[in-house]
C-alpha cells in the first residue's frame, strides 16, 4: 500500500500531469466593470475578466455587442500603466460594418489609439489578434469571425493571458453547441427591436448555466447606461458600409 501511494505521488509530480485545481482557491482575477450594475451582478467577478478571451455568440451584427463593452474600453483607456504617459491601444479586427467615430467619441474613446484591421481573410486575422492579444501594450481586443477551430481558440487565450488584455472574440450563435477554451461565454439573442437577452456561461468546474432573464433585458436605445437595462445613446458602427 506504501509503494502505491509512493508511486501516486511521484506521477502528481509529474510536470506533464495536468491537475484540476480549486476553481474557489483560484485568485480573483481583475474585471473591468461594464458600466452596469445590474449586469456586474450576473457576471462571474463582477464584470468582465482581464487577461482572458471573452466569445460573444450572435443572431446576428449590430444588436448592440460593441456597446456592451464601451464602459469597459473608454474605462481602460483612461488607465494608463506605472511608466506610461499614453492611452493603451485598442484594436477591431474584421468589424462587419464601419466604426462610427463621431460616436465613439462621444462616448469617450481616444481615437487615436483605436487601431481597426482589415485583414484579407480568418486567418491573418486570428494570427493580427494573437499578435495584439500578447503584445503587452493593448487594452483591448475585438475580434469579428464567422468561425474558427478549438485549437485557434487556445492560442487566442494564451495570448491574451500573456499580454494582459481583454480578447472579445464575436461569432455567429451556431457555434454554441461547441466547446470553447473561453473563460466567459455569451449569447446575445434579439427580443424585440430594443431589447436583447443575453446569456452567459463561466468556465468554470461544476459551475452551472448562469442566466440573464427576459425579465432584466438590456435595451438598445437613447439615452445612457442604467440598472436594469443597457441603454446606448448611439450606434457604433455607420450602416451605410455594411459588409456581407
Amino acid at each position: 500500500m506504501l509503494r502505491e501511494v509512493s508511486s501516486l505521488d511521484c506521477i502528481l509530480a509529474d510536470a506533464r500531469v495536468w491537475k484540476l485545481k480549486d476553481a474557489s482557491a483560484a485568485p480573483t482575477r481583475p474585471v473591468w466593470s461594464t458600466g452596469c450594475s445590474s449586469l456586474d451582478a450576473r457576471l462571474p467577478g463582477g464584470g468582465w475578466p482581464t487577461a482572458s478571451l471573452i466569445e460573444v455568440l450572435l443572431d446576428q451584427t449590430g444588436l448592440g455587442e460593441v456597446q456592451l463593452f464601451l464602459p469597459a474600453l473608454v474605462e481602460c483607456q483612461r488607465r494608463t500603466g506605472p511608466g506610461k504617459t499614453e492611452a493603451p491601444w485598442l484594436v477591431w479586427i474584421a468589424p462587419p460594418h464601419e466604426p462610427y467615430a463621431p460616436a465613439l467619441a462621444q462616448q469617450g474613446i481616444e481615437l487615436t489609439r483605436l487601431l481597426v484591421v482589415r485583414p484579407a481573410g480568418a486567418t491573418e486575422a486570428l494570427w493580427a489578434a494573437e499578435q495584439a492579444l500578447g503584445s503587452g501594450v493593448c487594452a483591448a481586443v475585438l475580434l469579428w469571425l464567422k468561425g474558427t477551430d478549438d485549437r485557434w481558440l487556445r492560442r487566442l487565450k494564451l495570448a491574451a493571458e500573456a499580454g494582459g488584455a481583454l480578447g472579445v472574440l464575436f461569432r455567429p450563435a451556431r457555434h454554441r453547441f461547441e466547446s470553447s477554451p473561453a473563460s466567459l461565454r455569451l449569447l446575445m439573442t434579439q427580443v424585440s427591436m430594443r431589447l436583447v437577452s443575453i446569456y452567459s456561461r463561466c468556465k468554470a468546474a461544476d459551475r452551472a448555466l448562469s442566466i440573464l432573464a427576459t425579465a432584466t433585458a438590456y435595451e438598445i436605445a437613447g439615452g445612457g447606461i442604467a440598472d436594469g437595462g443597457f441603454i446606448c445613446r448611439g450606434g457604433c458602427f455607420t450602416r451605410a458600409d455594411a459588409r456581407a
